[in-house]
């Protein structure tokens, strides 16, 4: 049988590849690098988490027959090393998503564009989180406020927008690097042909850009952030 050598301990290769996808386990960490660093929730990876539950699931069941049937503790260390990594990467991937949710829930829950980013979970946490928040402003300061000042959205009932309602901010900077050589970027609001906008990035270079700029293209895939 094939074997995989890992630090020196030689493990069946159809074993070991199919408790770890080294590809999804790259693609997770993509994932979770994207949303540390983008300021606004992107959309949720529904099949890559799916993937990787079932690994992890996989994993764990692994290391639990390994253990009781007396296999040489050095093999199994292996095994939970890979299990600790998916499980720390698929933890702060959430973790960061639902801090997210909670600092931007209002604007989220009435943005269809936002709100359909999200997973079945996290729209059921967001519904509970707006309920509970409109229920503590309202019990512990709006409703000891004058009848004009009683919005949660707006500062009185003369704001023609909803200014008492945090959202991201799509102008903040990022570190971000490019897959592939990329053309016609527009670093700035303005005609599109104007070519004093437009911007090139090289494949593997570092840029310091507006993330409102590259927002198309990180959802898209072409452009990782860091």
């Amino acid at each position: 049988m094939a074997s995989s050598e890992v630090e020196g301990l030689s493990l069946p290769t159809d074993d070991y590849e199919t408790l770890l996808s080294t590809t999804d386990v790259e693609l997770l960490k993509r994932a979770w690098r994207n949303e540390k660093a983008a300021p606004e929730i992107l959309r949720f990876e529904t099949d890559l988490i799916g993937r990787i539950r079932e690994q992890i699931q996989l994993m764990e069941e692994t290391v639990e027959e390994k253990s009781a049937a007396g296999i040489d503790p050095l093999s199994i260390s292996l095994y939970q090393m890979d299990l600790d990594r998916a499980q720390f990467l698929l933890r702060s991937y959430l973790r960061v998503r639902i801090q997210k949710i909670e600092k931007f829930v209002f604007h989220i829950a009435k943005t269809d564009e936002l709100w359909n980013k999200l997973s079945k979970e996290e729209k059921n946490f967001a519904r509970r989180c707006t309920e509970d928040l409109k229920q503590h402003l309202e019990d512990s300061v709006l409703s000891k406020l004058p009848e004009n000042y009683q919005s949660f959205q707006k500062q009185s009932v003369i704001s023609e927008e909803d200014d008492m309602i945090p959202e991201a901010q799509l102008d903040t900077f990022v570190v971000c690097r490019s897959k592939e050589y990329l053309t016609g970027i527009q670093l700035e609001d303005g005609p599109v042909d104007d070519r004093s906008m437009l911007f090139e990035m090289e494949p593997g270079v570092l840029y310091f850009i507006c993330y409102k700029s590259i927002k198309a293209l990180v959802e898209s895939g072409k452009i990782d952030l860091l």
